[in-house]
């Protein structure tokens, strides 16, 4: 039992990201708000965000930098990285506006009453 926890202990990040991705899936999942769906899914991009980081630290690593001899980071999942924070912000953006525009046509963000309305039940 120690030697799981120090495991947990000393790879507190990959915990941390596996629960950002628990709590994004299972917000997605279980919420009915097309509002919290996104919210769910921009948390699910953070663990992802966070475990990318984290899977391209080395201990004692420098920037890769051609004077530094020693041991370097690999900076290609940091420009990843970089790159997918852009794409989510549009993301959400985007989903965003289209939310207020069906909040505006229908009057809710319940996703089961606008499957009511769309099939005519």
């Amino acid at each position: 039992m120690t030697e799981l926890l120090d495991l947990l202990l000393t790879r507190y990040n990959y915990v941390a990201a596996v629960l950002l991705l628990g709590i994004g899936v299972y917000m997605i999942i279980e919420s009915t708000n097309l509002v919290k769906k996104v919210v769910g899914l921009n948390v699910f991009q953070t663990g992802i965000f966070l475990f990318f980081i984290t899977s391209a630290y080395r201990e004692g690593g420098g920037p890769p930098v051609l004077t530094n001899p020693g041991p370097y980071v690999s900076p290609l999942p940091h420009v990843l990285i970089l790159t997918a924070i852009v794409v989510g912000v549009s993301l959400v953006a985007v989903a965003l506006a289209l939310i207020v525009r069906i909040y505006s046509e229908y009057g809710t963000l319940d996703e089961d009453v606008l499957r009511e309305v769309q099939t005519g039940e």
